[in-house]
């Protein structure tokens, strides 16, 4: 993960009104990026994350749960995608709801799905849940950190049921096995 090959076609703000300085990287197994992590909290309302401690919060995920309902940032590892646009289509890429993603902050990786969209120019964010496993702080006010986040999209890879947390760690793991291997 030493350098980049970019897919983007420019590159990404962290945080609005930053410079833009995270390109998508690719491979023929993943794209991949590294940033800061901010807390979605989006989907179902939890004890955490709810309209009450999020000011940003929204009721709906851009992908939903096999009954239909939004995902639960409190319960599931997700990471959140830009929104399709000129600068990058992740679905150009093989990447959809529900792919596979391996999401590294120091010396911890936690497996995760692709769960909701966000503005089309800013990346770096991620589940409640997905901040919670990497020791993150989950707060949707407070918490995330400023860098040093590596997320790692695996192509055409897919968890079903998307909520399924079992499966996308199992399948996490073997992916990310073949794609550290296809690197050697």
């Amino acid at each position: 993960m030493s350098g980049c090959t970019p897919v983007s076609q420019g590159r990404y703000r962290k945080d609005r009104g930053r410079a833009a300085t995270v390109p998508v990287c690719g491979t023929r197994e993943a794209v991949y990026w590294k940033a800061d992590m901010d807390i979605d909290c989006d989907g179902r309302p939890g004890r955490h994350c709810n309209a009450a401690t999020d000011p940003h919060f929204s009721s709906s995920t851009a992908f939903a749960q096999s009954d239909g309902r939004a995902l639960s940032s409190e319960k599931l590892p997700y990471v959140v995608v830009p929104a399709p646009s000129s600068l990058w289509d992740y679905r150009e890429h093989g990447v959809r709801g529900g792919s596979v993603a391996a999401v590294v902050y120091r010396d911890r990786v936690s497996y995760a799905v692709v769960g909701d969209t966000g503005p089309a120019d800013i990346i770096g964010e991620a589940s409640y849940a997905a901040a919670k496993s990497l020791g993150i702080d989950p707060d949707p006010r407070s918490g995330g950190t400023p860098s040093g986040v590596t997320y790692i999209v695996f192509k055409d890879s897919r968890v079903t049921p998307l909520e399924d947390r079992e499966a996308a760690e199992t399948q996490g793991e073997k992916l990310a096995r073949e794609f550290v291997d296809s690197a050697d």
